[in-house]
């Protein structure tokens, strides 16, 4: 499960260090990063998150650069190293303390807001949390260009960004701490402060070389072509009456039942509903435009007919359908025991893996025409996605 930031819940962006190993002109958190400095991507990832204060800790020497940066931070001034950058930013917040407060590295531009929700939500049973990666490569130790020995990789992470705590608790941590720390976590533990660890990403690099720049702007790109995708969801309705019959179909299975269901076609009210929420998603109209009941070839037609047109349809203009959902709205027959032939029926029209299909039912308490027995209805729902 993942949150967003809950009441009070401040951001710390730091950003006041000088990043010399990286090379250039200025600074690694000013430098251009796909048409933007590096922190304007941070603080675009992080300002959507934010339910309390959004504070910039900046060197004297770039605070003129904050107004390219646009409205919405509180810039407070750094000091000479980042533990103290840190606790400038909380003595700041301590005026009207918030409940929460992430802290996390400028030069980090590509966290997600998964990422955030994961450290949020660690913080309702930890007074800390932070992000980190298991160590999985082997570790050596080496001089003068050789491998000296090696090191026990067991129970090693590599640590991230936002580190997430209780405010006072924090606050009250780095009050007590008179020296510097490599992050805020080894401040939190030395106070006795428990710190969750969560899941980091991969992506969620610090631009601490010229490659790592490389890698930022390859993996910025892709995330504008994933946010540029076209995904659709659409919905689909239908209702058939009982009569006579020895049974209905439902969902391409013909499923024993002491009356059948009533319609122009084989009246699969599951079908239908489906085909026309892949229709809706396609914004391309219905069954009844595409198959009209007035043509009498579609009389006693089996739906897998318009099921897979449907499906063919939204496979020309470039979508892929991922998912489909289909709820029978029933008294009886009971579907549960015909539910996984359903799907793979349904998938196997649709061209789906079987886990992509999703059928289930419900009863309408005996209430209406479903609660008298007196039809069945279908609710559907598909969603298709075009890069």
């Amino acid at each position: 499960m993942t949150s967003q930031p809950g009441p009070r819940t401040a951001i710390i962006i730091v950003a006041a260090g000088r990043g010399t190993r990286i090379g250039g002109s200025v600074p690694k958190q000013w430098q251009d990063l796909a048409g933007q400095p590096v922190l304007a991507h941070t603080l675009n990832a992080l300002r959507p998150l934010a339910t309390g204060p959004l504070v910039l800790v900046l060197h004297p020497d770039d605070l003129a650069r904050a107004v390219a940066l646009g409205p919405g931070a509180r810039i407070v001034t750094g000091g000479s190293s980042r533990t103290q950058s840190v606790r400038n930013a909380l003595e700041a917040l301590a005026e009207s303390p918030p409940e929460r407060v992430l802290i996390h590295d400028g030069a980090r531009p590509l966290v997600s807001a998964r990422l955030v929700g994961r450290v949020l939500d660690a913080l309702e049973h930890s007074p800390g949390a932070a992000p980190a990666l298991a160590v999985t490569d082997a570790l050596w130790r080496g001089t003068a260009g050789l491998v000296r020995g090696t090191a026990d990789r067991a129970d090693l992470f590599r640590a991230q960004t936002p580190q997430g705590f209780r405010f006072d608790a924090i606050l009250a941590a780095y009050r007590a701490h008179a020296g510097e720390a490599a992050d805020d976590v080894e401040i939190a533990r030395a106070a006795g402060l428990d710190v969750a660890i969560v899941e980091g990403e991969d992506d969620n690099i610090k631009l601490t070389w010229p490659a790592d720049f490389d890698r930022a702007a390859r993996l910025l790109r892709n995330r504008n072509k994933e946010a540029l995708m076209d995904i659709r969801t659409g919905n689909g309705f239908d209702v058939h009456r009982f009569g006579p019959g020895t049974g209905c179909w439902l969902c391409g299975v013909l499923v024993p039942h002491e009356r059948g269901l009533q319609g122009h076609s084989d009246a699969d009210v599951g079908m239908h509903a489906l085909s026309d929420a892949i229709y809706g998603a396609l914004a391309m109209g219905d069954i009844g435009q595409h198959f009209p009941p007035s043509d009498p070839q579609w009389k006693g037609a089996a739906s897998h007919i318009f099921l897979r047109h449907a499906a063919d349809l939204a496979r020309t203009q470039g979508f892929t359908l991922t998912h489909a959902d289909v709820t029978l709205i029933c008294e009886r027959p009971k579907v549960g025991p015909h539910a996984h032939a359903m799907r793979a029926a349904l998938a196997d029209i649709m061209g789906l893996e079987v886990a992509r299909v999703s059928v289930k039912a419900t009863t309408s308490e005996r209430l209406g025409f479903t609660g008298r027995e007196e039809g069945i209805a279908a609710l559907a729902t598909a969603t298709l996605v075009r890069p």
